[in-house]
């Protein structure tokens, strides 16, 4: 059974942080204190929340673009 597309709009930006949290508070090796945009270890944390955001806004103007043209 697959979920339906507004579920998958919330379930996966939600796995996604849900699992970046728990990487932060278990991985003995997660980066901590990236403030540098230079540094390397602040593209390892940008990188996992830039996927989902861009799915979830892709979705959103996807949905709205199919919203007006039914109404």
């Amino acid at each position: 059974m697959v979920p339906s597309l507004p579920t998958l709009t919330v379930l996966v930006p939600l796995l996604s942080l849900s699992g970046l949290f728990y990487s932060a508070s278990v991985d003995e090796t997660f980066p901590q204190g990236c403030t540098s945009a230079s540094s390397l270890c602040f593209y390892s944390l940008l990188l996992p929340l830039t996927i989902p955001v861009y799915v979830f806004f892709h979705l959103w103007t996807w949905m709205g673009i199919k919203l007006f043209r039914h109404n």
